[in-house]
């Protein structure tokens, strides 16, 4: 193969890459690209473009040893993990909240990237150019990162993560490129790969014979094992304590072997049973990607695959695979280098710590497959994505829509970081002397006590204490007798005291735990489990933050042994099996949350005993639902999942779409047959009851079958099977079918009622359209009330605007479209009327919004004019003048207003509507009780104050029927007086009046135009009254009238007329203290509560038009 091929494979591979990259975002979509351009055989001055790789390997590959030279290269991995997480989130469509910046204070980042030099040049080569006090930052005026950029310089990241990750490992296909950067790297692995390999029949032999002592530390060879950091003394091959074969090895004890049975009880001591220890596993042999049975001997570049031999030739003999390049596999030295303290993710092979739940780069599961990740459960995602968290590094709540955390940036899911062990003091002899170990549980125990205090079990042999053979002396020589010192007796212990004291406190620690559970509603059987493994924190957090991910891994670990155990079967059974074989296998494992949390309770919180209990009993549930007929292995998977393990429920969603056929069949055939309640076989109306209209049980079935079968019935069976749903009282459900309409007085089921929000009456569906319509097509919008009570008060504007927004909802469904408009055209003149720039025409009926500033307004209806001020029709007078000097002009040029005299004074002075401005030609006549026409509001004429029809709001009134709060100078209390009396409040405030009648009118009767009621309707007409001499003309009630509305005018108080009774009455009326001083006189008594009440203010609405 030519030198330049590789280069070409090297740009079509990076093309390919940098366009997927930058538009998904995703390391996973571009694994296949970086492992193959890690693969090609080009220095990597030649492989990358933008970072300076060659330089970031020298420089963080300093050291004296290849141990050393390890630590700084798993540092640099690590910090590349980091910054391709970085570039990932600037190239995902969806990118976190905070990605213009990257804060120096993180602990996260000055652990890994700022730990390593060149970090901060690819957050440069990212575009954080803008540097800041705390971190970098993008320039302010760039709003989106160059996509294509990120995705190449992320690329590149990747795969020098690879290749770096590749050396440790001693897994490079092409290590001499580095030869010059990484000597020890280079050099152990060229020690490795020229190691004998010893096969296990002479390894037994070696056993059996003496260790010899080699001249030359040499690495242990054998393909089991990878490349590991040279140390002074290799590691033990026997248990530290009894020197049994070594199985396990205890960091925080100084990488100290133990096989199992010691390690059980050396670090059953409560000062050790926190310790970490690495399993010794023997490596499994790399199988191939296709039959899985063969061993791996040639690796695809292109394709990406590890085949064997047979696979090899057969995979690419297909015309479009013949020149693809291989490359041979030693299998011989090709093993998993990675300790039992770190685990490699199966997407982006980046290498995790042990208490690592998720992956530091791509955050997927520990134990999640590639094969799996694109299909993955959306069951697994928390069910409350909006609430908040707590940060498990720096306890800071954050919201429920951010991924990183707020203060320190670390991913929701991560862990809290990993804090040192304490370094535990040497102790001297001297001190270890005076402590004896037990023999059971390793407690060091003083040594005066013959008991442990951990076990509470003796000590076997208390004259030669239990020491380890390391701190066992030899007895001292005879040199000098000492003085005999007389034994002290040894104190006495009450061993069953001190258990029934330990026994108490556990108890009432449990009880508390499960007291602070039971308000949060957590069982006492979870509190029990988390207790084995939270640790010693509260098991109420631990089971609220880490009990879904504990789930999740049984449910994965569940899966994993159910697959590798199909698998194994397959290949016992022999033969070679399809690739899709596992694929399918897999989708057909579904297990749900709430099956695990069962197994885990019942395992007592054992993580393997949850495994096994969690897959027998989903094996026990497929044998049952088996063997009810099922065989379809994906069916009853997943409707074991939905249900939760239920295998009832299970069993009712399965038989749901069997039964579907069955139903169509026998109701869609012939139409449906009415029920018959006295059909002579009841169970089968009852059964179709329960059918048709899901009743409750079976006796309500029989409970509407006899009241259908009761004579004289005027309900339907719909009504009745209604009534029958909402209770199982046979009275009450006849209360509820017979219902009286009070407009009709026909017989209604409740459910055939209607009735308003604002009151409790009720009326049938046909009175209530009918009562509306007829309201809306022939009535003022304020008629439309309920047609029982009259409710509710629509003179009260807080009620008007609720009422008739619910109204409108209530009117859409019983109306005909055209009164439905038509009420709608009311409703929004209505609305219209309380703008104050709404006219109304004195010529027609129509309204109008007037925007202008003239007094001459065209009406758009019946296009005449009007006065916009006084509401008079327009004249040529009018122009240019006010209208006090237009009337006044009338009054002295106009003879038919002269001719009218004082009944054209009262006329122009008549009723204007206080809420509306619709002005009326009319005298106020006798009764004082005026409802508008326009917008049906009741008031006075005479002070224009509103009538109420209940309770008011003023405070103290006691009134609740129809009544007014009248003021004193209000034509409803001077109408009483007598003309003279009038006359006389006239002629004390020198106001001149009229007494004869004017010229050339009429004088027999009096012409004032007033309402009346005829025939049931209100019409305008004549007075008609005779007149009396002295009285200008007019009847006597309305020459009051208009000697009242002179008084108006003038503003006059007619207190000063009133006699002693009428004084107190009026007191009494507008609450003035009417309280009486001792030895006060009449006349004083008097003079002091008419000046009381005349600081009572005069009505405020009372009309005063001069």
């Amino acid at each position: 193969m030519s030198s330049g091929q590789p280069s070409v494979q090297l740009e079509e591979l990076r093309r390919r890459a940098v366009s997927r990259l930058s538009s998904s975002g995703s390391a996973q979509d571009v694994k296949a690209e970086v492992l193959a351009m890690a693969s090609l055989a080009l220095a990597p001055s030649e492989k990358y473009r933008h970072i300076a790789a060659e330089a970031m390997l020298r420089e963080n590959a300093a050291g004296q040893s290849r141990q050393q030279v390890v630590e700084c290269l798993s540092r640099l991995v690590k910090a590349l993990s980091i910054l391709e997480k970085y570039g990932c989130n600037l190239t995902s469509p969806a990118r976190p909240r905070f990605w213009r910046s990257v804060k120096h204070n993180n602990p996260v980042f000055r652990a890994t990237v700022d730990a390593i030099k060149g970090g901060r040049g690819v957050l440069y080569l990212y575009g954080y150019t803008n540097q800041q006090f705390d971190g970098l930052s993008f320039p302010d005026d760039v709003t989106d990162p160059d996509a294509d950029k990120v995705a190449a310089v992320t690329l590149e990241v990747m795969t020098l993560r690879l290749e770096v990750d590749m050396l440790v490992k001693a897994s490079h296909p092409h290590p001499e490129f580095f030869s010059d950067m990484i000597p020890f790297i280079v050099q152990q692995e060229k020690l490795v790969c020229d190691a004998v390999v010893i096969p296990p029949e002479l390894k037994q032999e070696e056993k059996s014979q003496p260790p010899s002592i080699p001249s030359k530390p040499t690495l242990p060879p054998g393909p089991a094992q990878s490349p590991k950091p040279l140390t002074s003394s290799p590691p033990p091959g026997e248990c530290n304590l009894c020197g049994g074969t070594t199985t396990l090895l205890c960091p925080s004890c100084g990488n100290l072997p133990f096989c199992d049975a010691c390690d059980d009880l050396y670090h059953r001591h409560p000062s050790r049973a926190v310790h970490k220890r690495d399993r010794i596993q023997k490596a499994k042999q790399e199988t191939c990607s296709i039959c899985g049975v063969s061993p791996v001997l040639v690796q695809c570049s292109i394709c990406v695959q590890r085949l064997c031999l047979n696979c090899d030739r057969l995979f690419h003999s297909h015309p479009d695979r013949k020149g693809h390049h291989r490359t041979q596999v030693n299998t011989a030295a090709k093993t998993s280098s990675l300790p039992q303290s770190q685990w490699e993710c199966g997407h982006c092979t980046t290498v995790n710590e042990m208490r690592a739940v998720l992956c530091v780069t791509c955050e997927r599961p520990r134990l999640a497959t590639a094969a799996s990740s694109a299909q993955e459960d959306p069951l697994l995602v928390p069910s409350s994505p909006n609430a908040e968290w707590q940060c498990k590094s720096c306890t800071v709540l954050n919201q429920g829509s951010s991924v990183l955390c707020e203060a320190c940036e670390r991913p929701r899911l991560a862990t809290r970081p990993p804090v040192a062990p304490a370094q535990s003091t040497p102790r001297s002899l001297t001190d270890i002397a005076k402590e004896w170990t037990c023999q059971f549980c390793t407690y060091a125990n003083p040594k005066p006590s013959v008991v442990c205090e951990m076990c509470n079990n003796p000590c076997k042999d208390p004259a030669t204490v239990s020491l380890p053979p390391v701190l066992q002396t030899q007895p001292p020589t005879k040199e000098s007798p000492q003085p005999a010192v007389k034994p002290q007796p040894l104190p006495r212990v009450n061993l069953e005291l001190k258990r029934q004291k330990l026994m108490r406190e556990d108890g009432l620690k449990l009880i508390n735990h499960i007291r602070e559970a039971e308000k949060k509603g957590v069982s006492p059987e979870e509190v029990y489990a988390a207790l084995c493994v939270c640790g010693g924190s509260n098991p109420c957090d631990w089971l609220s933050s880490e009990l879904p991910h504990l789930l999740d891994e049984i449910c994965a670990l569940a899966a994993s042994v159910f697959l590798s155990g199909t698998q194994q079967t397959t290949e016992a059974d022999g033969g070679t099996v399809e690739q899709s074989a596992p694929d399918s296998m897999a989708e057909g494992v579904k297990l749900s949350r709430a099956e695990a949390k069962q197994a885990w309770l019942a395992a007592g919180g054992d993580t393997e005993k949850a495994v096994k209990h969690l897959l027998r009993d989903r094996q026990a549930k497929m044998r049952e639902l088996q063997s009810l007929g099922f065989r379809e292995v994906s069916q009853c998977e997943e409707a074991l999942r939905l249900s939760g393990g239920e295998v009832k429920g299970a069993l009712s969603l399965m038989q749901r779409p069997l039964l579907e056929p069955f139903h169509q069949r026998i109701w869609s055939e012939q139409p449906e047959p009415p029920v018959d309640p006295h059909h002579p076989d009841k169970q089968r109306m009852c059964r179709r009851l329960l059918a048709l209209y899901n009743l409750p049980s079976w006796g309500r079935c029989e409970l509407a079958l006899s009241l259908l079968q009761e004579p004289d019935i005027t309900y339907t069976l719909e009504d009745v099977v209604q009534a029958v749903k909402e209770s199982h009282n046979r009275d009450f459900i006849r209360r509820l079918l017979n219902n009286e309409c009070p407009c009709c007085l026909s017989i209604f089921p409740c459910s055939k009622m209607q009735s308003l929000t604002s009151c409790q009456c009720s009326v049938c569906h046909e009175c209530f359209s009918q009562h509306f319509t007829i309201a809306v097509r022939d009535k003022h919008i304020r008629d439309m009330v309920c047609p029982v009570c009259a409710g509710p008060d629509i003179n009260d504007p807080e009620q008007l605007d609720s009422y008739f927004s619910i109204l409108d909802i209530q009117l859409r469904d019983c109306l005909e479209p055209d009164v439905y408009d038509l009420y709608h055209k009311k409703l929004t003149e209505h609305t219209l009327m309380k703008d104050p720039k709404f006219l109304w025409c004195c010529h027609c009926i129509s309204g109008f919004i007037y925007d202008g500033n003239q007094l001459k307004v065209t009406c758009p209806s019946c296009r005449k004019s009007f006065c916009a001020q006084c509401k008079k029709p327009w004249e040529p007078q009018h122009q240019d003048v006010s209208c006090e000097q237009f009337q006044q002009w009338k009054r002295e040029n106009d003879p038919e207003y002269q001719r009218q005299g004082l009944a054209g004074y009262l006329r122009d002075n008549g009723i204007t509507c206080p809420h509306c401005r619709f002005q009326y030609a009319l005298s106020k006549g006798g009764c004082m009780h005026f409802s508008c026409s326009q917008c049906r509001y009741q008031f006075c004429s005479g002070c224009n104050n509103p009538f109420h029809k209940t309770a008011c709001k003023t405070a103290q009134c006691k009134l609740t029927g129809l009544h007014a709060h009248h003021p004193r100078d209000c034509l409803f209390y001077l109408r009483d007086w007598e003309p003279a009396r009038l006359q006389e409040l006239l002629q004390r405030n020198t106001v001149e009046f009229n007494m004869d009648p004017p010229n050339g009118t009429q004088t027999d009767t009096c012409g004032v135009m007033e309402q009346k009621d005829e025939g049931g309707q209100q019409t305008d007409s004549p007075c008609g009254i005779k007149t009396q001499p002295g009285q200008a003309g007019l009847c006597e009630k309305h020459y009051k009238e208009y000697l009242v509305s002179l008084i108006n005018a003038h503003s006059l108080d007619p207190a000063p007329l009133y006699d002693a009774q009428e004084l107190g009455v009026a007191c009494d009326r507008y609450q003035v203290d009417r309280q009486r001083g001792e030895n006060e006189e009449d006349n004083a008594y008097h003079a002091r509560l008419l000046q009381k009440l005349m600081e009572v203010p005069l009505g405020e609405k009372v009309p005063r038009s001069k």
